[in-house]
């Protein structure tokens, strides 16, 4: 394996290799299905096909390309399960994992960054990399002192790298649509690649981490890895055992579903209030479910990684949200709208019918109006299918919504987590976490939220939880049966 490509013309040539297989393939097909195999069976084929060949294509580049497929990855659950099942695996594989630098190149770089006695510094130090992301791979080793640590070590040309595929991906993007029904990919890729620089500054993002190391410290649901040094180009932070949560997708027990579903929705809701901070890399990989010795899954916690994305919100998510959700609950359709108009998400030039965009905040509100709420692909499903409908009045409203600028990474980081929700088949409380992490939607002048008392409307959309050998009869990539213990020693990333 090479190091990252760093030629513009390489990376280009082969990002468009995508959209020109995807179109080989189908003629290919088509002349499969005129030599007589059915249209089923060459469907099928072609899928694994093209799925292989975008984890090949943007596993091997890194960069802004994997970036991007990392952020599709959370979206595959909305996708019909005859197309997402190829998929899900190789778009898990990118969330964990991507062909590594070679020994020689993670030497010179850590040369370059503690100087030639940089073993020195460590007791012991693998040159395998635990995990291989987009812009940097890890290192399991052991600190002077004895501490066991994550080395993140960033990959040589990578700011140019991400410039240039973010660039190219932004003009696919109509061939990486399907990957993500009712989401306008442009945008997406156009926010990523403002924050390169961002998520390229290893100090930027030890200063995240630390905030949010101390405000999470000893706490018993969340843990964050404490900073341990940081050079330009290199972050150590301390190991954090715990089962990624693309293992608990896979092939989980229904508490573990449950208690990772759980924590992420407080983690979301209540982290941003504590840390001023919102972790806007919300896909499988950047998560561990982390048991707790001689403790039921009940007590485990979230392991939450890689705060180089982050959005700075000092007073928490915006009170907007909150009041807008909890109006929504209490059917005010005319208050909604005049909250939305407020922040700028309806324009002046446009009327737009109350109820109607009642309807279009269905997947937000929903899980919100009974106690209890079962995230499910097919919910996910049906949500997705009507807004992306053209015929339907939500995908109409949606083109004539308006998103703020301010709005567009914690909608990016909510329609992710409600994503990673649906993949885990997790039953959450999620009213629960709006009322003690959601400004706004506790406040005390509004209307306690209405309470479906038998919670048929919910009921009708939410599926019923899956047994943990459901996902399995869906497709999913389960490999091979691990106990606990083994499962917990998953790389940190």
């Amino acid at each position: 394996m090479s190091d990252l490509p760093r030629k513009a013309v390489t990376r280009t040539a082969k990002l468009a290799t995508l959209p020109l297989g995807f179109a080989g393939r189908a003629t290919w097909g088509l002349g499969k299905r005129i030599g007589g195999r059915s249209a089923e069976l060459v469907g099928q084929e072609l899928q694994q096909r093209t799925a292989q060949q975008l984890f090949t294509v943007l596993g091997e580049l890194k960069g802004g390309a994997m970036k991007v497929g990392q952020a599709l990855s959370v979206f595959e659950s909305a996708l019909p399960e005859t197309v997402a099942g190829p998929y899900r695996a190789a778009l898990t594989k990118l969330q964990e994992a991507a062909p590594p630098m070679p020994a020689g190149s993670v030497v010179r770089a850590m040369e370059e960054r503690l100087g030639e006695d940089w073993r020195t510094r460590f007791q012991s130090f693998e040159e395998r990399p635990a995990a291989a992301a987009s812009i940097g791979q890890v290192h399991r080793a052991v600190w002077e002192d004895g501490r066991e640590v994550a080395v993140k070590i960033q990959y040589p040309g990578a700011g140019p790298a991400l410039l240039s595929d973010l660039t190219q991906l932004g003009r696919f993007a109509r061939v990486l649509a399907p990957w993500a029904p009712g989401l306008d990919i442009k945008p997406l890729i156009e926010e990523m690649r403002d924050r390169v620089a961002e998520e390229l500054d290893y100090a930027l993002e030890a200063d995240s981490q630390r905030i949010c190391a101390e405000a999470f410290r000893d706490d018993p649901d969340v843990v964050v890895p404490e900073v341990v040094c940081q050079r330009e180009g290199l972050l150590i932070t301390e190991w954090l055992d715990g089962i990624p949560l693309s293992e608990v997708i896979g092939d989980g027990e229904r508490p573990e579903r449950d208690r990772a579903g759980q924590l992420l929705a407080r983690f979301l809701f209540s982290g941003t209030a504590r840390t001023g901070l919102l972790h806007a890399d919300a896909h499988p990989g950047n998560f561990r479910l982390v048991p707790v010795a001689d403790e039921p899954v009940e007590r485990w916690r979230l392991g939450v990684l890689d705060f180089g994305a982050v959005n700075r919100l000092p007073e928490g998510l915006p009170p907007a949200i909150g009041r807008s959700l909890r109006l929504s609950l209490d059917g005010s359709a005319a208050e909604v709208y005049a909250e939305l108009c407020e922040e700028g998400f309806a324009k002046e030039s446009i009327e737009l019918d109350p109820e109607e965009v009642m309807d279009y905040l269905l997947p937000m509100t929903e899980p919100a109006r009974v106690e209890e709420f079962t995230f499910t692909r097919e919910w996910l499903r049906t949500q997705a299918a009507r807004i992306a409908d053209p015929r339907s009045a939500a995908h109409q409203l949606g083109r004539r919504l308006n998103l703020p600028p301010s709005y567009l990474l914690i909608h990016r980081v909510t329609l992710s987590t409600i994503g990673v929700l649906c993949q885990l088949n997790a039953t959450v409380r999620l009213r629960d976490e709006l009322i003690d992490g959601l400004p706004g939607f506790a406040d005390p002048d509004l209307p306690p939220p209405a309470n479906d008392e038998d919670g048929d409307e919910a009921e009708a959309v939410a599926a019923p939880k899956a047994e943990p050998g459901a996902v399995e009869a869906e497709g999913e990539p389960n490999g091979p049966t691990l106990t606990k213990a083994e499962r917990a020693e998953g790389p940190a990333e």
